[in-house]
């Protein structure tokens, strides 16, 4: 599997000559719709839904699924939403898409909370959208946010030291400086070599091969 990330929570995910998108969001502005056969949508909030992306991609490959949440498929009215739930399991070229937990990270009392999935594909890449939802199995390459309105780092060592993923790029991070970055990552590998994992920093547009 290829997996190249692009600028905030946008992932690519390649395999066989087939490709899966996550997350095309509106703060993913180096996004290139391309050939693909399903996308992943984690949950309704602009910088992970972005409908003009979605409708780029389906002008490309009208056969697309599109997996995600009921409050996506409200709000994307006229577009066709596989509607997914905790325990769901769908199969799409050579993909097999596993998804876990409902709800969005709290980000204050006062803010309602929305649905989120959390999805593994292929029984390698799992990202948890904007949750510390587990899942299953053994996680092979985890996706792990290092920053956002609902996240703090102690929350984040506690699931890295919860899940011990084998491997760990960060992600849902356009809200950091460098300086930002440097801090959020460092606290990240520390406690994914800890365990016995392997980190790396992908920039936007850079790809870790498996």
């Amino acid at each position: 599997m290829k997996i190249t990330k692009f600028s905030h929570a946008c992932l690519k995910l390649e395999e066989n000559g087939e490709t899966i998108w996550i997350d095309p969001g509106n703060f993913s502005e180096d996004f290139k719709a391309e050939t693909a056969v399903a996308t992943v949508i984690t949950h309704l909030h602009d910088d992970h839904c972005d409908q003009s992306k979605i409708e780029k991609l389906l002008k490309l490959n009208p056969d697309m699924k599109i997996f995600s949440t009921s409050e996506v498929a409200e709000k994307l009215a006229g577009i066709d939403v596989g509607v997914i739930y905790h325990g769901d399991m769908h199969k799409v070229g050579g993909f097999e898409l596993e998804f876990f937990g409902d709800l969005h990270q709290e980000i204050h009392r006062s803010i309602p909370l929305v649905q989120n999935t959390a999805v593994m594909i292929n029984r390698v890449l799992y990202y948890p959208g904007d949750s510390y939802t587990p899942c299953d199995y053994e996680v092979e390459v985890l996706a792990m946010p290092s920053s956002a309105p609902w996240l703090k780092i102690a929350d984040v060592i506690d699931f890295l030291n919860l899940v011990k993923p084998k491997k760990v790029f960060p992600t849902h991070n356009a809200l950091l400086s460098e300086i930002g970055h440097q801090l959020q990552n460092s606290r990240i590998q520390q406690v994914t070599e800890s365990n016995g994992g392997e980190f790396r920093y992908l920039e936007p547009g850079q790809s870790w091969e498996l």
